[in-house]
C-alpha cells in the first residue's frame, strides 16, 4: 500500500483554518467513522493532546501508570517515519482516560512524562504521571490475527462530518491479510479510521471481554472530514501487539520495580519459580521478603537485558504476614516442577516449601522443630549443587562460632547428612557476613560467594563434601562492599554461566553485576534507588 498516509492526527494550521471556517463547534466530535461507543464501554481507551492541539491521537490503557499508543504520534514526520527517541516526549502531552464523552469530568487526565517506543513498530508506551484509578486496563491479547477475524477499532478521531475529536467512536473491521508487524484490515460497510485515531486500539472481543490485538496506524482516510473526495479507500494497517505481551508488561513494571526504599528489602533469594529453567528462554525469578512481613516474587524476564532482568511483581504475603519472623532464606531445588525455598525463622526453626509459584508456598516440610537447640545459631543459609546429584540441592550453613557445615541432598535427607567444612572457633569464618551459592569457575559443583566483614569478597570455586579447594578473590579488603547488606547470585541476565550477583547496599540501592567471574566485577547496572 505505498502512498498510503499517515494519520498522526490534525496539524495547528488545519485546525486555525476550521475554526476561521466555522468548523470548530461545541457539537459533539467523532472518532472512528462509525457510532459513538456506549456510555462506558472502552473506558480503557486514551485521547492525547499532544503540543497543545498541535496533534491529537488515541490509545489504550495497558497498565495503571501507562498507555500504549503509536509512535508516530510523537515523530517530527510521522510521512517519514516513526522512530522516536525514549525519554520524555518532545511536545507537552496530556492523556485523558475514563472519559469517553466531550463533556464532564469523569477519568482521569495526566501528564505523558516517559515515551519508551519498540524499536521497528510504530508502537510506543506513554507513561503518565499518576495512575489511572477507576478504570481496568485492557488485556494484550496473545493469539495472532487471522484473515477473515472480526475487530472493533474505537478511537477519538475525526468522522465523516466532524473535525474535533471528543465522543469515542467505534467501528467493525475485518482482517484481510496479516504480516510479521502488521495487520491489513478493511471496515465494514463505510467504516474508516480517521486522523486523530492513530493509535487506538484494534479489539478482538471475547468472553471475558476485549483483548488488545492490534494499534491503529495509517489508513486510506476515505471519507473521512478533510479527505480528498476522490478517495474512497477506507483500507487500514495496524501495528500488531499480540506477540508483545511480555515487552509491554516489562515497560509496565518500570513503574513497580522501583519501589522505594529498598532498604526495606531484608532478604533475597533467587529460582526458577515460574517456570524459566537453566538454558531455557525466561530467566532466574527474585524472591524478596521486606521489613514488614511482606514477600514479593520478581518474574525474570526473557531477553538479555541487564537494565530490566525482570518482568513482573507479585506479592505472596502480604505486610505483616508470618514472614516478618524470617531471618534467612535461600531458594533451593528438591527435584522436578518450580524451585522452592529454606526458611530458617526467629525461634529456630527451618522450614521447607518444595516449590514456591505465582500463587504462593507449596508443599511444607518441617526440617526443624521450632525452639531447637541447634538452629537459631545458624548465621547464613545458601543452597546448592555440592554433590553428584544434578537434581537436588545441598545446604550449607555458617554458625555464630564460625563452623561451616554442608547438608547434602535436602529433599532425601534433610538435615541428617552433615558434612563438616570448616570446625568451630576458626580464626576465619566468623567474619562471614554473606554467602551465596553460585556458579562463576565452571567446575563440577556449585561455587560459594562470600562477603567478608572488611569488604573483601571471595569465591571458593567446586565447593563439595571434601571441603574447599582454592579461594579467589574478586573485590579486595576494604573495599566498599563492606555496605553490600544483602547479596544473591543466579542466572539473571542470560541462562547460561558465569553467574550474575544481586547486591542491595546499605543505601538502599538494588544494583547488578552480571557475569561475575573469577576475573571480578564486570561493571554495575543500578535497577533501583
Amino acid at each position: 500500500m505505498s502512498g498510503i498516509r499517515p494519520r498522526a492526527a490534525w496539524v495547528t494550521a488545519m485546525v486555525a483554518a476550521a475554526v476561521a471556517g466555522g468548523a470548530l463547534t461545541a457539537a459533539p466530535a467523532q472518532a472512528v467513522a462509525g457510532p459513538a461507543a456506549t456510555d462506558g464501554a472502552y473506558a480503557f481507551a486514551a485521547q492525547l493532546d499532544i503540543g497543545a492541539g498541535k496533534r491529537s491521537c488515541s490509545g489504550s490503557l495497558v497498565d495503571k501508570q501507562w498507555v500504549l499508543t503509536a509512535a508516530s504520534c510523537f515523530a517530527d514526520a510521522p510521512a517519514r517515519g516513526f522512530k522516536i527517541a525514549e525519554g520524555a516526549p518532545k511536545w507537552k502531552t496530556k492523556a485523558t482516560v475514563g472519559r469517553t464523552g466531550p463533556t464532564g469530568s469523569a477519568g482521569t487526565v495526566a501528564d505523558v512524562v516517559e515515551l519508551v517506543p519498540y524499536a521497528g513498530r510504530d508502537l510506543v508506551m506513554a507513561k503518565l504521571a499518576s495512575p489511572v484509578s477507576g478504570v481496568t486496563p485492557v488485556a494484550v491479547g496473545n493469539a495472532a490475527p487471522a484473515p477473515g477475524d472480526r475487530l472493533n477499532v474505537v478511537g477519538f478521531g475525526r468522522t465523516k462530518s466532524q473535525w474535533v475529536p471528543g465522543t469515542l467512536h467505534r467501528a467493525a473491521f475485518t482482517v484481510d491479510s496479516v504480516q510479521s508487524a502488521s495487520v491489513g484490515l478493511s471496515g465494514v460497510g463505510t467504516a474508516a479510521v480517521c486522523k486523530g485515531d492513530t493509535g487506538g486500539p484494534a479489539l478482538r472481543e471475547t468472553a471475558g471481554g476485549p483483548e488488545l490485538a492490534a494499534v491503529n496506524s495509517t489508513s486510506w482516510q476515505g471519507g473521512c472530514l478533510g479527505t480528498d473526495p476522490s478517495e474512497t479507500r477506507t483500507g487500514a494497517v495496524d501495528t500488531r501487539v499480540d506477540d508483545l505481551g511480555t515487552w509491554v508488561q516489562k515497560v509496565s513494571y518500570r513503574t513497580v520495580f522501583p519501589r522505594s526504599p529498598w532498604d526495606k528489602a531484608t532478604h533475597i533469594a533467587s529460582g526458577y519459580f515460574t517456570g524459566g529453567s537453566a538454558g531455557g528462554a525466561r530467566h532466574m525469578d527474585m524472591i524478596v521478603r521486606w521489613i514488614d512481613g511482606e514477600v514479593t516474587l520478581y518474574q525474570g524476564a526473557d531477553d538479555k537485558d541487564a537494565k530490566h532482568p525482570f518482568s513482573a511483581e507479585i506479592q505472596l504475603a502480604k505486610a505483616k504476614s508470618t514472614w516478618q519472623y524470617a531471618q534467612q532464606i535461600t531458594g533451593a531445588s528438591f527435584g522436578g516442577g518450580s524451585d522452592g525455598l529454606v526458611v530458617r525463622w526467629i525461634d529456630g526453626e527451618l522450614t521447607q516449601y518444595t516449590h514456591v509459584d505465582a500463587k504462593g508456598f507449596h508443599g511444607e516440610k518441617k526440617l526443624a522443630p521450632a525452639k531447637n537447640k541447634t538452629w537459631p545459631y545458624a548465621k547464613q543459609i545458601t543452597a546448592g549443587r555440592y554433590t553428584a546429584n544434578a537434581q537436588r540441592d545441598d545446604l550449607i550453613v555458617t554458625w555464630a562460632d564460625g563452623e561451616v557445615s554442608l547438608y547434602t541432598d535436602l529433599n532425601t535427607k534433610g538435615i541428617g547428612a552433615e558434612k563438616n567444612l570448616a570446625k568451630a572457633k576458626n580464626k576465619t569464618w566468623p567474619h562471614a557476613t554473606q554467602i551465596s551459592s553460585g556458579e562463576f569457575t565452571g567446575k563440577k559443583t556449585a561455587d560459594l560467594l562470600v562477603r567478608w566483614s572488611d569488604g573483601e569478597v571471595t569465591v571458593y570455586p567446586g565447593v563439595d563434601t571434601a571441603g574447599f579447594h582454592g579461594e579467589q578473590r574478586i573485590r579486595p579488603a576494604k573495599s566498599p562492599w563492606t555496605k553490600a547488606t544483602v547479596v544473591t547470585t543466579g542466572a539473571f541476565v542470560a541462562n547460561q554461566r558465569p553467574d550474575d550477583v544481586l547486591v542491595r547496599w546499605e543505601t538502599g540501592k538494588l544494583a547488578l553485576y552480571a557475569g561475575v567471574d573469577a576475573g571480578g566485577t564486570h561493571g554495575e547496572t543500578t535497577l533501583a534507588g
